[in-house]
């Protein structure tokens, strides 16, 4: 069966390669701190299904405690050096397999394996907190070779640490007006689009949570991401085909032969 992306809103998507099921950043919760889900249903119980989960940093937003709580046990979940230590929560999660990594290590599971990148991206739980740890990227190599960026700036060996891939799963956005160093905009995510050159792109980490109480104020820096991708990549990156996808909407991997 070909390679299957859904993206469920903000930076969690299933992965669907070789009958494997790989869940990225997964985040299930209608609130999170100040945050409010604003698009999109929470994923239904399915989307908790998974054989694999990866996180890329620390932060609440993709290292969420009570969404990896919800995962069935025994599926294994990849985490970057370190969390453990600095997410005392992961501990008391004993029925999932927990497994630090680090840019370089290559993990097997199932028929596939996962290639763990860097990204450039403050990968500490709190901005000023003592315990650092790495933000990393997956590569998930199956029947196609997918590509989970987390959260990243531009780098300019992104290319060759990241290698061939046939799709990416790029931010193009965040949950504020504003972003901050370390992060894509859809204007960068195109950029690096053109650097990586996949058959197809999906752009992720935008349109789903925003601050309670902002919900006026510049909504277009919640709404648009999305489309300006498209628009930039279509000029950018012309051979790529990008999907922008609604919440809970799938596209098949296109593979080159």
């Amino acid at each position: 069966m070909p390679a299957e992306v859904t993206w469920w809103g903000h930076a969690t998507c299933t992965v669907e390669d070789s009958d494997m099921r790989v869940l990225t950043d997964p985040l299930f919760a209608r609130r999170l701190a100040h945050l409010r889900r604003r698009r999109g249903a929470v994923p239904p119980p399915d989307a908790r299904r998974a054989d694999l989960a990866v996180v890329s940093h620390l932060h609440a937003d993709h290292l969420h405690v009570p969404s990896l709580a919800r995962l069935e046990a025994g599926t294994r979940l990849l985490v970057p050096r370190g969390a453990p230590r600095a997410v005392p929560g992961l501990r008391r999660l004993s029925h999932l397999k927990v497994t630090e990594v680090t840019p370089g290590d290559e993990i097997a599971v199932g028929d596939l394996r996962v290639r763990v990148v860097p990204a450039r991206h403050d990968g500490r739980r709190l901005p000023l907190g003592p315990h650092r740890s790495p933000a990393v990227g997956y590569v998930i190599e199956g029947e196609a070779r997918t590509y989970f960026a987390g959260d990243t700036g531009l780098f300019d060996d992104m290319a060759r640490e990241v290698g061939p891939v046939d799709a990416a799963l790029l931010p193009v956005g965040g949950w504020g007006p504003y972003l901050g160093e370390g992060h894509l905009d859809a204007g960068r995510a195109a950029e690096a689009l053109a650097r990586l050159a996949p058959r197809s792109a999906v752009p992720v980490h935008y349109g789903t949570y925003w601050p309670i109480g902002m919900d006026a104020v510049r909504p277009h820096e919640f709404h648009a991401p999305g489309d300006e991708f498209v628009r930039l990549a279509a000029l950018r990156a012309p051979g790529v085909a990008v999907h922008r996808l609604g919440h809970g909407e799938s596209v098949r991997v296109e593979v080159a032969r």
